[in-house]
């Protein structure tokens, strides 16, 4: 089971020097964005994954400069508009060029779209929601928490389909039965004014009753009790996941939001980032996102392309 951020790239490191084909290939969307172009670069540098620029070329070429960036690396694909940059980066991946999907400077939902097209892009029949991956100074393993950027106020059903992309993200991690913790601002349910806490209830019943299998899923708790075993005891509270969760479900994205930013900005964590549940992974990187984030990321999605080629 890999503990650390670096740990992640490491591995990532290790499938790719192993793999016959050689350097993975990411397909970036509307790629005339100086910090992805930077990010890129530096997994081509590391032997990590080449990359292919779909966007302006113009445009690309201008950041490049900026970058002493050596375009006769890449290959580049010309597309103006970021609608069919999008479309044409998700197609390099549907004919097997490329084994993810990198966000450029564009907007995630245009990127979604294209994804999504049940006859071009890459449905898997499943919903997809965003998975953040956490190596905190607080905590004795990595936390994934989910979903803090996509969908806004899942369903009961919605969220079966969170947690299986967090579990696919885990065992690439290398945790082979994910400890799945669904938060509530308190242990006991109250459907009435709390709504997420009954969905909790009942979401742990139907992981009980192997209606989701693969893992360990108890809720609603509070955060301190999902990853703290002393208020966990304290509480009365006795689970295989108290204490000691794999994954942090958030009942919204406002709370999934807030949690993931608030380790990262105020919590001294680094992270890693990844859209889950389509064919391929997807590499959603923000501008506010460090290098190292970015770089998280792309071995994040590496590690997932692969360990889903290993189940074909």
């Amino acid at each position: 089971m890999l503990q650390t951020i670096e740990s992640i790239i490491q591995e990532a490191h290790r499938l790719v020097s192993m793999n016959p084909s050689g350097m993975p290939v990411l397909a970036v969307a509307a790629a005339q964005d100086r910090e992805v172009l930077e990010a890129v670069e530096t997994a081509r540098k590391e032997g990590l994954a080449r990359a292919i620029l779909v966007g302006d070329t113009q445009r690309i070429a201008e950041e490049a400069r900026h970058l002493a960036l050596p375009l006769d690396e890449y290959e580049l694909i010309h597309e103006e508009n970021v609608t069919q940059a999008a479309a044409t980066a998700v197609r390099l991946v549907r004919e097997k060029r490329a084994s993810v999907v990198m966000k450029g400077l564009l907007d995630t939902a245009v990127l979604l779209k294209a994804v999504l097209n049940k006859e071009t892009g890459l449905h898997a029949g499943r919903l997809v929601s965003h998975v953040g991956v956490i190596e905190s100074p607080y905590y004795h393993k990595l936390l994934i928490v989910t979903d803090g950027a996509i969908n806004i106020a899942p369903s009961l059903t919605e969220k079966v389909d969170i947690i299986r992309n967090a579990c696919d993200c885990a065992m690439a991690l290398g945790i082979a039965l994910p400890k799945v913790a669904l938060l509530a601002a308190l242990e006991k349910i109250n459907s009435e004014k709390m709504p997420c806490t009954a969905e909790a209830a009942i979401l742990s019943q139907m992981n009980r009753r192997g209606q989701i299998p693969g893992c360990y899923i108890d809720g609603p708790l509070a955060l301190d009790n999902a990853v703290n075993k002393e208020a966990a005891r304290i509480k009365g509270i006795e689970s295989d996941v108290a204490g000691d969760a794999d994954i942090l479900v958030a009942p919204d994205i406002e709370a999934g939001n807030v949690l993931y930013k608030a380790l990262i900005d105020l919590g001294g964590a680094k992270g890693a980032g990844l859209v889950m549940g389509a064919a391929a992974p997807v590499v959603l990187t923000s501008r506010a996102d460090t290098a190292e984030v970015k770089r998280a990321s792309i071995a994040l999605a590496l590690l997932v392309a692969f360990g889903a080629r290993e189940k074909q």
